[in-house]
C-alpha cells in the first residue's frame, strides 16, 4: 500500500514537471485521432450508423497502434507473447477518451 502512495506522489511529480510534454503528447494523440477520422471519412458513409462505426474504428485504433510498438519489441526479444498488452491498451484508450471529451467539452461551451 505505501509502494502505490509513493508511486502516485511520484507519477504526481513527474507529471506536474513535465506538464509541457504530456500536454503535446495529449496533442499528437488528438491529431493522430483526427487523421484516422479523415481517412475513415472516404470508406465509411456520412449518415448516423457510419459516423458511429468510424469514430468506434478510430477510437481503437490509436491505443491498439501504440500498444503494438512495446508488444513488437517484445517479441522480437523473447519470442512470446507482451503480458501487459490489454492494460496498455486500456490506459491509452483511456487517456484518449478523456482528452477527446475534454476537448468535446470545450468546443461546445
Amino acid at each position: 500500500m505505501i509502494k502505490q502512495i509513493i508511486a502516485i506522489i511520484l507519477f504526481s511529480v513527474l507529471i506536474t514537471i513535465g506538464m509541457p510534454y504530456a500536454q503535446q503528447g495529449l496533442q499528437y494523440i488528438i491529431s493522430a485521432h483526427d487523421w484516422i477520422s479523415d481517412l475513415l471519412t472516404q470508406v465509411f458513409s456520412g449518415g448516423q450508423a457510419g459516423n458511429i462505426i468510424r469514430n468506434t474504428i478510430t477510437l481503437l485504433a490509436i491505443p491498439v497502434l501504440i500498444a503494438l510498438v512495446p508488444a513488437l519489441i517484445y517479441w522480437i526479444v523473447k519470442r512470446s507473447w507482451f503480458p501487459y498488452f490489454a492494460e496498455i491498451i486500456w490506459v491509452i484508450l483511456l487517456i484518449e477518451s478523456s482528452a477527446l471529451a475534454i476537448l468535446y467539452k470545450a468546443s461546445t461551451t
